[in-house]
């Protein structure tokens, strides 16, 4: 099998660069797109996660490797085709990965981690999970090994795509070609992923392919600017709490469960669920009474 470059930490000072740039820009044009507090927090954040996955990758790389000893068929590395199927193979499994992240609360508590801030800029692209590798998000790839891809293949291109959704964290760029928003994923179509407008929550979780979105039905176009955050925002900058805040509200509603069954819910439902109800069915019901106050005020 063949060794892959690193490509996430040869990149850094790209990141850093740009980021410079951003709040440059920032600044010059008086807009509020920086906050030091939270974007020191961003930063920690994914210095974490790169050295969480000095250790994490290594194990799903072994994961990886065992699969690829029962694989269907040997997919050549060097072909270009390969690299093509690849990519789509790729792209489709992260589609299906980031969904779940954000409808199955297992999944949603690391990555909730990635919408904690209420800023949407470059520097919370970084605002990344210490948890996710550890906790099994990598089950959404182990299709390909047993298909035939070269594990260091499949890593390299989760590595790509990361990648590309670093320069969709903005509000510099607005819209690109009507032909670029249709196919891939943008600035603006990953605005809508970070909102928490009642009309944005759930939607456009592609990671470079937007179409994917679009054949599944949780595609949506920007229409305003987004409320960047959570339905309830975590109110603090300490990186260690933004990484495990999650975490420890699911122990301690496993901790006053009442029975296996809300156990299971609380674990595998919706965010939300705790509730008995999903956060975005409590906030519809709270779209529906605001909206009922407005056409039938009271006297």
């Amino acid at each position: 099998m063949h060794k892959t470059p690193s490509i996430l930490v040869h990149a850094i000072p790209g990141f850093i660069i740009l980021i410079v740039a951003e709040v440059i820009y920032a600044v010059r044009t008086q807009r509020e797109l920086y906050d030091v507090r939270d974007a020191s927090t961003s930063i920690a954040l994914g210095l974490g996660n790169l050295a969480v996955g000095l250790v994490s990758k290594s194990l799903i790389l072994g994961v990886f490797v065992f699969i690829y000893r029962f694989r269907l068929w040997s997919i050549p590395f060097g072909a270009w085709w390969a690299w093509v199927l690849c990519f789509f193979a790729d792209d489709f499994s992260y589609y299906w990965f980031h969904r779940c992240a954000h409808e199955v609360r297992w999944f949603w508590a690391s990555h909730v981690v990635h919408h904690s801030s209420e800023r949407y800029n470059l520097a919370a692209a970084l605002r990344q999970t210490w948890t996710g590798d550890l906790t099994g998000s990598f089950i959404f790839w182990t299709w390909m090994p047993f298909l035939g891809f070269e594990p260091g293949m499949v890593l390299m291109m989760q590595s790509f795509s990361l990648l590309y959704q670093f320069w969709i964290h903005t509000e510099v760029v607005g819209r690109m070609p009507f032909w670029y928003e249709f196919i891939f994923n943008t600035p603006s179509h990953h605005r809508v992923h970070h909102g928490s407008d009642l009309d944005y929550l759930d939607k456009n979780h592609a990671g470079t392919l937007i179409v994917w979105d679009r054949l599944f039905g949780t595609f949506e176009p920007e229409r305003y600017r987004p409320t960047y955050g959570l339905t309830v925002n975590v109110q603090t900058f300490n990186p260690v709490r933004v990484a495990f805040h999650e975490w420890v509200n699911m122990a301690g509603e496993l901790w006053r469960a009442r029975t296996w069954k809300q156990a299971f819910m609380l674990l595998f439902g919706a965010p939300g669920w705790s509730s008995g109800k999903t956060t975005k069915a409590l906030r519809q019901e709270q779209a529906t009474r605001q909206l009922r106050a407005q056409k039938f005020p009271e006297k």
